[in-house]
């Protein structure tokens, strides 16, 4: 496959003296170039110059852009599947359908802006005859904020990267977006980033609307997000890098949000009814949902938390024997094997917790699952087995009764979701967790799994801090461009000086 190897800044492909090589899964490797602190600036400097003409576009003007990438994409499906196998593994029908949700996304927001209800405008009109004072004629619309920065996903090359849920949202609210592409997978970053330069032409959009760095070390992220003029960023990764992006977007002389994602362990809590009526089934779908992808789904359903008795032990027996049969399966990286498989052995290493299911690490690239057991009490003292281990690894946790799976429940950190295994006597329980669980988490489901994030009007992904740093926001739904809006008042501004929308 030819590919370009240099970075797309403002309509142009910029090399550069140092140069990385990819880390495919298969395949041969290629060459890109690394990006510098200088190409930052550059990159944001000219989607600063494109945010007066970008931002200052009728709704109308944007769904045409977002609906022109999107087909630039989808006429790139084949090579996308291609290069996107090869870095990162993944099957290919499994990229096809990631292909189909970016194009998806960016047609939603086309779609979802046309009618400017996002905007969330009001007008109070002026009343000039009013007692004791009389008011003004107030107008308050939404306005885009400035240049976004937007770091690629190692797990989702396409839906959450160079045009995914972030920079699609982003440009819909009218912002021009500056992305730090994943070195998991370069070359498939490189090949949207044609896809949206080809729409920017075609459509005669301001080149500096978008940007793409490759590569480079920790000061090139480092400078993107404490760049002065860039307003927002939107992240999606490990606890550890994106609370060091959080951390310097809030030391900044002027502070910005930082929209991160940043894990969870997406607790299940398995009810009695349902435990006893269904135990084997939901643990055998359990282990399916756990194993799903190498278990690389920030909403992977790490943790089951149930009442002990014999029907927990139908569960778990019937999740251990599923698991047992998982295959090995091929990480994204590198480095997410490594951190598996050390989550694991910290997993391992506490007190009170059996080993259930693991196996010998045999490829450097490949993970098999793991499965471990512990008490309700020994959660509760724990510190080592709340956190996430991104992978195909579980932690069945028994409780003593419902007093203690409540407390467990209290215990918990912020979640992108919660589960609900129930069956209809097990409302009076479900209804005692419910306002435990909102505090919780951003998505409360029910008598499923919650690897399958629906990409739609009513969806939020995000949560209490950690799964996310911004409580109030989504990453995935026609909600993410409210992030990248503030509100402006028009206090008896003649109608020639308001923005058209």
């Amino acid at each position: 496959m030819n590919l370009i190897g240099k970075h797309l800044i403002a309509g142009e492909w910029i090399g550069a003296a140092d140069q990385f090589s990819s880390d495919p899964a298969q395949g041969e490797a290629h060459m890109f170039a690394a990006g510098t602190v200088d190409l930052v600036d550059r990159a944001v400097q000219a989607a600063e110059g494109a945010f007066p003409s970008y931002s200052s576009t009728t709704s109308q003007e944007r769904a045409t852009f977002l609906n022109a990438i999107a087909d630039e994409i989808d006429c790139r499906a084949d090579a996308l599947a291609e290069i996107g196998s090869q870095e990162t593994g993944l099957p290919d029908t499994r990229l096809r359908g990631e292909t189909g949700r970016t194009s998806g996304q960016l047609r939603m927001f086309a779609a979802h802006i046309l009618d400017g209800t996002y905007l969330d405008q009001r007008h109070d009109k002026a009343m000039p005859d009013r007692k004791p004072l009389p008011r003004s004629d107030l107008r308050m619309i939404q306005r885009p904020i400035g240049p976004i920065a937007v770091f690629g996903a190692s797990n989702f090359p396409l839906a959450f990267s160079t045009a995914g849920g972030d920079t699609a949202s982003a440009l819909a609210a009218g912002c021009p977006v500056v992305v730090r592409g994943h070195h998991a997978h370069p070359g498939t970053a490189e090949i949207v980033a044609v896809a949206v330069h080809a729409a920017i032409v075609s459509c005669g959009i301001h080149a500096g609307v978008f940007s793409l760095i490759q590569g480079g070390d920790l000061e090139v992220g480092q400078a993107l997000v404490q760049h002065p003029l860039i307003k927002a960023v939107g992240f999606t990764g490990s606890f550890r890098g994106g609370r060091a992006l959080f951390d310097l977007c809030a030391q900044r002389a002027e502070p910005i949000p930082f929209f991160g994602e940043l894990g969870s362990i997406n607790p299940v809590f398995l009810l009695p009814e349902a435990c006893a009526a269904r135990g084997a089934e939901i643990g055998t779908g359990w282990a399916g949902s756990l194993m799903m992808g190498a278990g690389q789904f920030c909403t992977n359903p790490g943790v089951v938390v149930m009442i002990d008795g014999p029907s927990a032990d139908t569960f778990r027996d019937a999740a251990v024997t599923a698991l047992q049969q998982g295959p090995e399966q091929t990480t994204l990286t590198t480095g997410i094997a490594d951190a598996y498989f050390d989550g694991r052995d910290r997993v391992a290493a506490a007190d009170g917790t059996d080993t259930l299911v693991s196996f010998k690490r045999t490829k450097s690239r490949c993970v098999t699952p793991s499965v471990f057991e512990t008490t309700g009490a020994q959660w509760l003292k724990s510190d080592a087995l709340a956190h996430e281990v991104f992978g195909p690894l579980g932690i069945i946790v028994r409780v003593a009764d419902m007093d203690e799976m409540l407390s467990v429940a209290r215990d918990l950190e912020g979640q992108l979701t919660c589960t609900l295994q129930m069956d209809g006597g097990d409302t009076p329980a479900a209804k005692s967790l419910m306002p435990i669980l909102e505090r919780k988490s951003g998505r409360i489901l029910a008598n499923g799994f919650p690897t399958g994030v629906e990409v739609s009007d009513a969806m939020v992904h995000g949560g209490p801090y950690p799964a996310s740093t911004n409580f109030g926001a989504t990453s995935v739904g026609t909600m993410a461009i409210r992030r990248f809006l503030r509100p402006v008042c028009y206090q008896d501004l003649p109608s020639e000086l308001l923005p058209t929308v």
